[in-house]
């Protein structure tokens, strides 16, 4: 399963690139209004954070399908690498997806909350479309069941649309997610975070020092080694 920063925070993407093994970097316009910051230059850092290979998810803001395409040009060409233009699914997001598809842009259709939403766009030549789990959660809707149906469903028809799960509230709804084969979710840091906490693991860590200290004391493993070579 692919892990997705879904954030536009520059230190918190530096941070979850240098530990985390994420493959990419999701934005829509109210994550990018969030950091009051110049648009342009915010999304250019950002790729040089993550650098070329890694995904860079950018949402449209444009609402027909002449101006989205526009858009997504205008996107590839100053950010450039691995891009995808979000499109919150729509008729005119339909189209542009078909036309930008066939231009060789790559598109994630986004605000998904049906199968039928998602196989549509997957048929318009959407490479990712992305449901919200946590929303359907919230509406007595299983949001991992939809993922489920929606993944068996592109399966079945072979389509190579993947899944990209987004909107969660806790790592139990991620958790779900990679169960239900789900290609990929788009997490928030602080979730990246609590998805490699637990207390008992701390806890053992904490042992391992004890134990080794009141053998060697303070001393690391290389000091040994560097004592052993003399």
């Amino acid at each position: 399963m692919l892990y997705i920063i879904d954030t536009a925070n520059v230190d918190d993407i530096r941070r979850c690139n240098e530990f985390y093994p994420i493959d990419g970097v999701t934005t829509n316009p109210t994550i990018i209004a969030h950091e009051k910051r110049d648009f342009i230059p915010l999304i250019k850092e950002i790729r040089t954070i993550i650098g070329d290979d890694k995904m860079f998810h950018i949402q449209t803001t444009a609402t027909t399908a002449e101006e989205i395409v526009k858009e997504g040009h205008e996107l590839q060409e100053i950010v450039g690498g691995e891009f995808y233009l979000k499109i919150p699914v729509s008729p005119e997001g339909l189209k542009a997806t078909r036309i930008l598809s066939r231009e060789g842009i790559k598109v994630t259709e986004t605000a998904i909350f049906t199968q039928q939403q998602a196989l549509i766009a997957a048929k318009a030549g959407a490479s990712f479309v992305a449901p919200y789990v946590n929303r359907l959660d919230n509406i007595v809707s299983d949001g991992a069941k939809v993922v489920e149906e929606i993944t068996e469903i592109l399966h079945g028809y072979k389509l190579p649309c993947k899944v990209l799960a987004a909107s969660f509230k806790n790592v139990e709804q991620i958790h779900k997610i990679s169960t239900v084969g789900g290609d990929a979710v788009t997490i928030t840091p602080d979730l990246f975070d609590k998805l490699v906490y637990h207390p008992l693991t701390y806890y053992a860590i904490d042992d391992f020092e004890k134990d080794w200290e009141s053998i060697y004391g303070d001393k690391s493993i290389s000091e040994l080694i560097s004592e052993y070579k003399g």
